[in-house]
């Protein structure tokens, strides 16, 4: 096959989120790359059906672009689930499966840049990418080295209750997207 299909498909990931971005003139291209090469890890078992969901993106591209599934297990599936895939696909699966409302339009792209903002990541655009502490961030992150109240995670709920460390990613999520219903943003 002379396609590449993993820059089409990171291309794809990229404009999944593109037109939800905090800053439309600047470009987080830096950081977008450094999400989908590094591998999404786990500590909790639950947190491998993010793993798997991540991995499923790849055969939605593949149905979306009249692309076998074969093919896309030949080509894209010689890797582990990215930290950008598992992202992309957890704010799919909170607007798909629990956030969506026809009169708000889709919303997917918002509540990946949430997660980015909640990581601290927002300023990690191109012209002030600084990959050493990316590094740092998603280490923390993956290793739930973050705070209680997931400060510094992909979901952030001040003044917690709940210690979201001890919680798989999902369960997190849904806290989060209580809190956000709750206060009516």
């Amino acid at each position: 096959m002379t396609r590449d299909l993993n820059s089409e498909y990171f291309e794809w990931l990229c404009s999944l989120i593109r037109d939800s971005k905090p800053r439309k003139n600047v470009s987080y291209r830096n950081l977008m790359v450094y999400l989908y090469h590094t591998e999404f890890s786990f500590i909790l078992p639950m947190d491998e059906n993010r793993c798997i969901d991540g991995i499923d993106l790849r055969y939605r591209f593949g149905y979306e672009h009249n692309i076998e599934a074969p093919v896309i297990a030949s080509y894209l599936d010689n890797s582990p689930c990215s930290v950008l895939e598992m992202m992309v696909a957890l704010a799919f699966r909170c607007e798909e499966h629990i956030m969506f409302n026809p009169e708000d339009g889709i919303k997917s792209g918002r509540w990946f840049w949430q997660m980015i903002q909640n990581l601290g990541l927002s300023e990690m655009y191109d012209s002030r990418y600084d990959e050493e502490l990316v590094n740092s961030i998603i280490w923390r992150f993956l290793n739930r080295g973050y705070d209680h109240d997931g400060e510094g995670s992909l979901v952030y709920i001040p003044n917690s209750q709940y210690d979201l460390r001890t919680m798989e990613i999902w369960y997190q999520m849904m806290r989060y997207l209580s809190e956000y219903r709750r206060n009516g943003d």
